[in-house]
Formats: C-alpha cells, structure tokens, sequence
C-alpha cells in the first residue's frame, strides 16, 4: 500500500508541476502594475486665519490632494475678507476652479468672538502679496452645500475643519442622519489633557483655563458634531504644542523660497514672526492638514469627548472616563515627519509667475477689497494662540 500510494503521489506531481510552471511563466501579466490612485478628495472648513491659509497652501502642494470645496466659517476672519484671501491663494496655486462657500458669520449660539487685533491681521494679510482674481463665493450657503453634498451617503465625504464648527453644526442640525455621509472628519480643535489657550499672551482676559479658541467660540455647534457619531479624528493643542513653529522654520522658508506657494508661506509667517520670536506659534491647523494624508503625523488614541456647554469651562473638551469612543484624539505628535512634508509640499509647486506690482486680493461680493500693503514688514501685535 505504500509503495502504491507513493508511485500515485509521484505520478500526480509531474502535472502539478507543469501546472506551477505555466502559472509563473504567465504571473508578469497577472501581477501588472496597479493604477495610481485618485487624489483623496477633501472638503475644507476654514475660518482663514493665517496658519488656515498655511495648510491649505501645504494641501494645494500636494499632488495626492483634490480640494472638493472650501467652506468659510466666522472666526478668526471675517467671512468676507476671509473668503476674499482664500479665492486669491486659490488664484496663486492655479486651482482658482476650486468653489468657495460663504458660512455662518455668527456662532449657533452666544456672541464670542476673537479679539479684534487678530482678526484684523487675519482680514488684511499685512505683508502679503496675493495676485488679483475675478473669482467669486458661490452663490449657495456653505450649510446649504453641506446639507447637499453629505446627503449624498453613496459617496461619502472627508472633511478638514480648521475653525470654530459653525457650519457643520448648523448642517447636522439640519440633516442630523448627514454623518453617514462622513468618511472622515477630521478637526483641529480642543484641548483633552492640556491646559486651554484663550488666555495665552493676555489679549482676552478670562477665567477659563481649560478651552481652546475653535471649540470656545462655537461650543453648541461642537457638541452637535460629536454627538453626531461621524468618525472623527481630533487633532487638539495635546499634539499641536510638540510642534512649535520657531525662527529657525520661518528663516529656512525665507531663504529657499522659490515656487508661489513657498513665498505665500514665508510672507504669511512673517506677519506672526513677533508670535514666532516669542514663543507663541504652533502648527495648529498645518498638523492637522498634514495628519490627513500623513497618519503617522500623530498618533492616536479612542477617547468619548464631550464638549462643556457653560459655566467657567464652557468649550472644554472633557475626556468622559467610561464612556464609547466618539472621536480618536491624537495625543502626540512627529514634528519631524510634519516639517519634511510640509516643506516638500510647498517645494513641489509649481514655479513662480510674475505677478503683477501692487497686486490685492479681490473682494467677494459686499466686501471692500484689500488694500495693497505698504511694506512687507507687520505691525506688531498682540501673542496670537490661534487653533
């Protein structure tokens, strides 16, 4: 019986074999190569600050990016002036086909607001040349757009929110089954294990140690989205502050700038080089456009949050003990891994064009346009702790 079942098994092998040799012989055409992925699409809510305009000028770098839509939110500008700069960086980067919504210019709820000599520089861009554009907001909301596009659950949307959560809020609170249409959202904002950071360098005078701008400024319209059960990544001041934003950064974009986007960047940060010099400035919004393409940018932890309506702690995002994860909270950060791809983003632009002199944004409808400024020098100003 052995014998016999050994002839059996070496009569069997001889056709096995010839079988494994015809299928290496054809596995070049069975394993072609794969067709480069399409760049992850993105819908960006921003309240245009100006480390807002730096990530979306590291986005624009990025050839593995599509920018869907910019959504505008009150906050650190004014929504039109805030809308008015973002068509014009759109402009500089040559994606002007890119649309622009106008948000929300008040909170859900309360009257907070930050404090006017920021909002000032984030309006006027002191030191900032940006070309001029005939581009325009879109005539529909920022919700109404929202309210559309996450009814549209077949194609779910990744979301980059870099300021106060006005808009999405307010479309939730519409629509609040428009999570499903949610791939990812991914928010910079709060601050879980950290002390707040509205007091920071003493331009708003508070009690509250504990919140952070973002979440502060709209707290009804955070709650509404973490209780929203989207998947959320939360990129809070825990991660932001082990990325510091020093003189040595803003000298070697300085220094190496060549395409648009690597000039906008250094001219931008001039503007907050007095905040660089002191201490101040993060890469809040920056990290976390990074973080969207680039996980390992942070690292992550599933904690419930939940958002602190009123009282001296009103805006803190409370981690609950015990609770189901809502969001996944980066705690940590790669500052290297942030500086590299953020420097190669903008270094992979396109080279620059001449612009033409005293060149000034163009003002979105009802707003006064830009003026020129008069020397690429800021004003000095109060520590900026923007998130």
């Amino acid at each position: 019986m052995l014998r016999t079942r050994g002839s059996y098994l070496k009569r069997l092998a001889i056709p096995l074999a010839a079988i494994l040799i015809g299928s290496l012989a054809w596995a070049p055409n069975v394993r072609a190569a794969p067709a480069p992925l399409a760049p992850t699409p993105v819908i960006v809510d921003t309240d245009a600050g100006t480390d807002d305009l730096l990530a979306l000028a590291f986005l624009l770098g990025r050839s593995d990016v599509h920018i869907e839509a910019i959504t505008i939110v009150n906050g650190m500008a004014h929504v039109p002036a805030g809308a008015a700069n973002v068509l014009a960086l759109l402009q500089l980067a040559g994606h002007a086909e890119i649309p622009v919504y106008a948000g929300s210019t008040v909170p859900l709820a309360g009257h907070a607001a930050f404090p006017a000599a920021w909002r000032k520089i984030s309006d006027d861009l002191p030191g900032v040349q940006l070309p001029k554009t005939d581009a325009k907001v879109q005539a529909q909301s920022a919700v109404s757009f929202l309210v559309r596009r996450l009814s549209d659950t077949k194609r779910p949307a990744r979301i980059l929110a870099l300021g106060p959560l006005t808009n999405l809020g307010a479309a939730l609170r519409q629509q609040p089954f428009d999570a499903q249409g949610i791939d990812e959202l991914v928010i910079m904002g709060g601050a879980v294990r950290v002390p707040g950071n509205l007091g920071d360098g003493g331009a708003f005078k508070t009690e509250n140690k504990t919140a952070e701008w973002n979440i502060y400024l709209d707290p009804l319209a955070a709650s509404i989205v973490f209780s929203s059960k989207a998947s959320i990544r939360l990129i809070p001041l825990d991660a932001t502050q082990q990325v510091p934003i020093r003189t040595d950064f803003l000298k070697t974009l300085q220094d190496d700038a060549k395409t648009p986007l690597e000039q906008f960047a250094a001219q931008v940060l001039a503007t907050d080089s007095t905040l660089i010099r002191q201490g101040y400035f993060y890469a809040w919004d920056p990290l976390a456009a990074v973080a969207l393409v680039e996980v390992d940018a942070v690292r992550v932890t599933p904690l419930a949050i939940q958002i602190q309506m009123t009282g001296n702690d009103e805006g803190r995002t409370t981690e609950t003990q015990g609770a189901p994860p809502n969001a996944r909270v980066a705690l940590s950060a790669n500052a290297t891994l942030f500086r590299r791809e953020f420097l190669a983003a903008l270094a992979s632009a396109p080279a620059a064009k001449a612009q033409p002199p005293a060149a000034k944004t163009a003002a979105a409808p009802a707003a006064t346009a830009k003026p020129t400024p008069a020397s690429a020098t800021p004003p000095a100003a109060p520590a900026k702790p923007k998130s």
